[in-house]
């Protein structure tokens, strides 16, 4: 919403501006803090979630293991909202192994499926097998080992709970997915911005750019290694794009103007983008690859906010041509808009579902900026937020959740939301603030990790 606001702003969104200014303001007041990872708090959740048991895994080791493996795959099931797992303390029984398991007590404790594993000191590391079992059935569902470093350990365990994940729901995991987020600590000459990417579930956070000034709109490339954002340390907006593994950055857009909303095409060879540097705020692409731009709109409204069709043939965006911001698409081969938002006299920052069917926005509702879910086939839209400044929604990769920025307690937090409703999540630190996330492609090749039989 500020990167909207500031767009719109001067022209029709008072209100929306001073919002706005008093959000950037109670940035640069905040103390200063150390770098944190986020804190998850499950906000919301559903009756239908399935009971699960995540038997804690044996060891042959001698010393206590870095982290345990059980407990960070209940914790992302527990996160998706389908699954309750069963309380460790709970468990009158702890199997390691199939012949050690009485799937009749299971049963009698409510549980549809069970999951044990061992994990084994090798060379240097681990190596990690696990097995889930439908409980009723007394039958093996899937099994899997893998090798790990110690360091390793919890991203072995996230790949382990995405492949549970997908064997019972049909859809990928995502706990071994990333998150990109803009952190703000500090104030006057410590004032501190940075672009950092952390595990789906907060731990881990890595800072990829950090800057005195403004950084704004992270977006990913289709195969996770790449960051496009906006940079405002040379005190004008630019558009960089940055290796994650070598740090290596290039600065791609640097015209005279507003150079903002980066996104990348689904092939990663291009990038849609808002230029003013006509005078006026437009759509562009970028071919990447020869560095040839091309427009998309020409219109004296304000175009801004692209963002691409899973199958690349379209582009969103937001434009006030109709009197107020709507989402409108168009070819990306060029041609008309088409306006497709109808309700309501707010709707912007709109993106697609993975399956291109749904599309996510802000809309205005009685003066509260919340996030919707648009059904392109049926033509309506669905609230999937309840606070008052709901901004910067993006999906997750499998279509299941949706993070964006909200405010909470004063502060700048993230949260997610089911789109089928039910389980939500907040994320914070415990100071400082954290906005415009971007929820990274399916990792290990756009494929959730299979098992080694």
């Amino acid at each position: 919403m500020r990167r909207l606001a500031v767009m719109f702003g001067t022209r029709r969104s008072g209100p929306v501006v001073r919002l706005t200014i008093l959000a950037v303001l109670y940035l640069y007041l905040l103390p200063g803090w150390a770098q944190q990872r986020l804190n998850i708090e499950i906000t919301g959740g559903t009756e239908t979630a399935q009971p699960i048991a995540i038997i804690p895994f044996g060891t042959s080791a001698t010393q206590s293991l870095p982290v345990d493996p059980a407990a960070i795959i209940a914790a992302d099931l527990a996160r998706t909202g389908r699954f309750r797992p069963m309380a460790t303390r709970d468990m009158l029984d702890r199997p390691t192994r199939r012949e050690e398991i009485d799937f009749r007590d299971w049963s009698l404790l409510g549980m549809n499926n069970l999951v044990i594993g061992q994990v084994v000191p090798e060379g240097a590391g681990y190596r990690v097998s696990f097995a889930l079992f439908d409980v009723f059935r007394a039958a093996e569902l899937a099994n899997g080992t893998l090798t790990s470093t110690a360091t390793g350990l919890r991203q072995t365990a996230h790949r382990i709970a995405d492949e549970i994940y997908e064997r019972l729901t049909g859809q990928p995991g995502v706990a071994a997915t990333r998150i990109a987020y803009v952190s703000t600590t500090g104030s006057g000459d410590a004032l501190q911005v940075s672009l950092r990417v952390a595990d789906a579930d907060g731990h881990n956070p890595q800072t990829i750019v950090s800057s005195a000034e403004p950084i704004l709109s992270p977006a990913w490339s289709p195969d996770g290694q790449r960051l496009a954002y906006v940079s405002f340390e040379n005190q004008r907006p630019a558009i960089y794009i940055q290796e994650l593994a070598s740090g290596r950055r290039e600065l791609v857009a640097s015209f005279p103007g507003i150079n903002g909303s980066p996104a990348f095409s689904p092939d990663g060879g291009r990038l849609a983008l808002t230029l003013s540097k006509d005078g006026n705020p437009e759509i562009y692409v970028l071919d990447l690859a020869s560095r040839q731009l091309k427009r998309l709109t020409d219109h004296y409204a304000i175009d801004t906010e692209p963002a691409w069709s899973p199958d690349g043939q379209w582009i969103l965006f937001t434009s006030d041509r109709g009197g107020g911001p709507q989402i409108y698409r168009m070819p990306t081969a060029g041609g008309a808009a088409e306006r497709l938002s109808r309700e309501g006299d707010y709707n912007g920052r709109a993106s697609y579902a993975p399956d291109g069917r749904s599309i996510v926005m802000v809309t205005r509702v009685n003066g509260a900026f919340r996030i919707a879910l648009l059904d392109l086939t049926q033509g309506t839209t669905r609230l999937l937020s309840r606070g008052d400044l709901d901004e910067s929604p993006s999906f997750a990769p499998n279509g299941a959740m949706v993070i964006y920025a909200t405010i909470h307690q004063g502060r700048g937090v993230l949260a997610t939301a089911a789109v089928t409703g039910g389980v939500s999540q907040r994320l914070s630190q415990n100071s400082g603030e954290v906005r415009d996330p971007a929820w990274s492609p399916l990792a290990w090749g756009g494929r959730a990790w299979r098992p080694r039989p």
